[in-house]
Order: C-alpha cells, then sequence, then structure tokens
C-alpha cells in the first residue's frame, strides 16, 4: 500500500490554474517535507486542489503536476506524460521527416514543470529546473529510455537554479557529440563541452525560412554561436557568409560544423560592438544580416539595462544592412516581452535612421508549446523585416 503523500495547506484562496504557488501564499509545515517532495496541497479551507512538487527553500515553494485526485504521481505517471510529449512531437508535428534534434519536453509546457529534454540523435539532454524533478530522475530516465530505446543520457542542472532550488548535482562523465541533421544541414552537438548543448534546435524553425531567402546574398551572422545560421546560409546557396562571435571556443565549433557540411563560412573571433561600428565606417553593407545575441539577464531589476543593450546592438547591426536588404533580430531573455522587443526595434531603427518593414514575427519552434496561462514558457522573440532608407 502507498504511504499518503504530505499534506501542504495554502494560506490564501488559489483560483489560479497557473502551475508555480510562491512561498508567501503557502503555510509552513509542521514537518517540513524534504526538497522536491510530492506532496498534496490543500485550501485554506482543507479542499483538496492537486498534487505537486513542494519545496521550502525555494521562491516557488509548489509546482503543480496532478490536478486529479484518483491520479497518483508515481513512475506510470511521469511515463504516460513524457509518453504524451514524445507522441505531439512525432505524431502531430511529424518532426522526425525534418530532423533527429528537438526538444522532448518543455517544462511547463508539457506539463512537467522544471524539466527541460532536448533530443540530439540517440543523445538526450537533460536538463533539471527543480529539486523536485532532479529527485524523480530516474523516474524520467525510465520513462524517456521507454519513448528512445537504447539512448544516450547526459544531465546537468546550472548552478544557479542548483542554489535556488537547494539540491547538489555533480554532473555526470562526457559523453561523445552527437551529428544531427536539420532540413538536409549537419551540425554537431556536444552537451559535454563547456556551452550547455551546443546546438539550440529552438531556431530551427527560423533558420529554414531565413535560409530560404539568402542565396546569391551576403550574409553576415552576428553572436553567431555554433554557426547556426551561417552554416544554412552557406548551404542555401549564399555567396558569401561572415560569422562573427567573441568565443573562440564556439567558433571552433562553428568551423567544425561548416566542414560537415563542405561550405565555406568566414568565422572571425571578435565583439561584435566595435567590429560593427568599424563596418559602419567602410560602408561595408551585407544582404542579409542576422543578430541573435546571447540571455542578456535572469533578473528582473535589469531588464531595462538589457534593453538598452539590445538597443545599442541593433542601432549599429542595421547599420551593416544594404538598402533592401534582409534583418533577422533575435532575443532569448524570457524577461523581455515581445512588446518590449518591438518597441526596442522601433527605437533602433528610428536613432539608425533606417525604415523597418516587419516582415514575419516568430518565436522558437513547434516543439517549444507554452500553456497560454504560463507565458513564462515563451522566452524566444523573433523578427525578420526589410531594411529600407
Amino acid at each position: 500500500m502507498n504511504t499518503p503523500n504530505p499534506t501542504v495547506r495554502l494560506k490564501n484562496a488559489w483560483k489560479s490554474s497557473h502551475p508555480w504557488i510562491f512561498q508567501r501564499l503557502v503555510d509552513k509545515p509542521a514537518q517540513k517535507p524534504r526538497p522536491g517532495a510530492i506532496v498534496d496541497v490543500v485550501g485554506v479551507d482543507g479542499e483538496w486542489i492537486g498534487r505537486g512538487f513542494y519545496n521550502g527553500h525555494s521562491r516557488i515553494a509548489l509546482r503543480m503536476l496532478e490536478s486529479d485526485p484518483a491520479v497518483t504521481v508515481d513512475a506510470a505517471w511521469f511515463s504516460r506524460r513524457i509518453a504524451a510529449a514524445v507522441e505531439l512531437r512525432r505524431e502531430f508535428l511529424k518532426l522526425d521527416q525534418v530532423s533527429d534534434a528537438w526538444r522532448v519536453v518543455h517544462s511547463e509546457g508539457d506539463g512537467l514543470s522544471g524539466l527541460v529534454v532536448d533530443r540530439y540523435g540517440d543523445l538526450l539532454v537533460v536538463e533539471f529546473f527543480s529539486a523536485g524533478m532532479f529527485r524523480h530522475r530516474e523516474w524520467i530516465y525510465a520513462a524517456l529510455s521507454e519513448q528512445f530505446p537504447g539512448c544516450r543520457f547526459y544531465s546537468f542542472a546550472d548552478e544557479h537554479v542548483q542554489k535556488q532550488e537547494s539540491f547538489d548535482f555533480r554532473g555526470n562523465p562526457a559523453v561523445p557529440p552527437s551529428v544531427i541533421t536539420e532540413y538536409g544541414v549537419k551540425f554537431r552537438a556536444d552537451p559535454a563541452g563547456a556551452h550547455k548543448t551546443g546546438f539550440f534546435a529552438d531556431q530551427r524553425e527560423n533558420r529554414q525560412w531565413l535560409s530560404e531567402r539568402v542565396e546569391g546574398k551576403r550574409v553576415l551572422d552576428l553572436c553567431c554561436n555554433t554557426g547556426g545560421f551561417g552554416v544554412y546560409a552557406a548551404v542555401r546557396g549564399a555567396s558569401e557568409v561572415v560569422g562573427i562571435d567573441i568565443d573562440e571556443d564556439v567558433l571552433e565549433i562553428a568551423r567544425g560544423n561548416a566542414k560537415l557540411n563542405n561550405v565555406r563560412v568566414k568565422f572571425v573571433q571578435a565583439d561584435v560592438f566595435p567590429w560593427m561600428r568599424d563596418a559602419g565606417i567602410r560602408g561595408d553593407l551585407f544582404d542579409v544580416v542576422i543578430l541573435d545575441p546571447a540571455k542578456m539577464t535572469r533578473d528582473r531589476e535589469q531588464v531595462i539595462p538589457a534593453l538598452k543593450k539590445y538597443l545599442d546592438m541593433n542601432k549599429l547591426a542595421l547599420g551593416c544592412v544594404k538598402p533592401g536588404g534582409l534583418f533577422a533580430t533575435f532575443s532569448c531573455t524570457g524577461l523581455v516581452s515581445e512588446e518590449q522587443f518591438l518597441d526596442m526595434l522601433r527605437r533602433a531603427a528610428f536613432y539608425s535612421n533606417r525604415t523597418v518593414q516587419v516582415l514575419k514575427i516568430a518565436g522558437a519552434g513547434s516543439d517549444h508549446p507554452f500553456l497560454a496561462q504560463v507565458p513564462e514558457s515563451r522566452y524566444l522573440k523573433a523578427v525578420f523585416c526589410r531594411v529600407l532608407d
């Protein structure tokens, strides 16, 4: 017989369907469950609300998982949830037809708050964002192995997450990289390298859309990371591709990705700010310019400084686009809203004396779903525009 879950009571009436319940709304249990324990949650009136992970050390005290009192959160529950996430990608989105690299589980978007899983061929990269998911990792690995028989695992959790959530994960031994294919373009994904997964599958549809418009064009890929956009452009017949990044380690991976596809891309190690200023002074203009910087901040207090940095970068990048050229600009800072990002772009166009004609606004691929009541899961903003004088 199953041992009953500990019970946690809320201080206030709870009417939200958001899976996060913050510490200030939760009564401290007399006997505090361990971080990540599965608990039953009851309202102020004692009425049963749901089941989820409890963490007395985290700002997010409860991550709700189940709202049916008859359903136990156990290994079989994880097996069903992960099977449903895989079915969405395989049967409904038919992602296997375009790539063997896609997001398997997108945290709250798949009803698994605090868990992200990416697939790179036979390699599954598991990232823990909550003590609850880390604590129940063996159930997660078993459920994933059912869907991907014979797969390899690489798991990690960022240090700031471990600190916030109060768990300790030393990581696992290095694994060999995986070579994946996306719309016919090959990339090496190396999660054991210094750069998380070494590949960002969330930009798959954006890379494809842009690459259909680059044949015979000069392309500049700013903050190019491992060369995703630039390599696509070279494969699709761009006349010249230049990729700029400050990090020599990622550029080594980018050069390897170009080599995998037998294409030439000129990768340059440089800070994009002085590089763009010099290009503007020289009048060195490109038909297509891509600007895809790393996340600017995780801190709400730093959103305004982050927007200022986006403004400075986008002003300079617009100065590198030929009249009538294409400009693709991105933000993966979840705390910056689409509205704020578009307002920043409007101001960047004004200050650089360019007219920006927005053609398309997009985000992460459909394997990164988000629930309507959980907008936090929607982090990537993509804006494609023509730049006119």
